[in-house]
């Protein structure tokens, strides 16, 4: 009943909302890590890449490097997968939900890739798995009002993410 009543006092004096990632809130939500994390996943990759063809694989460095690479490449996918679920969580609501209705199978697919780049290889998983990231990352500034254009990125492996466009 308490619900109601604010309820109906919020259609008729229209408080103010507050906005934030966190429970103090702050207000700051940016999908930026998340395609920063995606990317360093293809990185790791294409670095994982470069030693297959080496003579080296029986000595230490080769298993040290390949090991520190695989790592950082699982982390940083879980790293993108945390971030898109803290903005899917406690950022997005079912208004934007009803303005961009593919924004649950958008998500759903880039957790889905986030898992298949941990335990794979596979460098065109890796290369959907950004791309995942950059469509959220658009309809995310879409929500915020905010226009985006598409760059490559200024390191390896240069591959496009999109950037509101201030």
């Amino acid at each position: 009943m308490f619900y109601k009543l604010l309820e109906t006092l919020d259609n008729k004096i229209r408080f103010e909302r507050a906005r934030a990632h966190c429970d103090i809130p702050c207000g700051i939500y940016d999908p930026i890590t998340a395609q920063i994390a995606a990317l360093t996943v293809v990185r790791m990759m294409d670095l994982m890449a470069g030693l297959e063809g080496g003579e080296d694989k029986g000595k230490t460095e080769y298993h040290n490097s390949m090991s520190r690479y695989i790592a950082v490449k699982e982390e940083h996918a879980e790293k993108a997968k945390h971030e898109l679920r803290v903005i899917w969580g406690d950022y997005i609501k079912p208004e934007h939900i009803e303005k961009h209705p593919e924004l649950h199978d958008l998500v759903f697919k880039a957790l889905k890739l986030g898992s298949k780049v941990r335990q794979t290889a596979d460098r065109q998983a890796g290369l959907d798995f950004v791309e995942a990231v950059n469509k959220f990352a658009e309809v995310f500034w879409a929500i915020k009002g905010v226009a985006t254009r598409r760059a490559k990125a200024p390191y390896a492996p240069n591959l496009e993410l999109v950037y509101p466009a201030l």
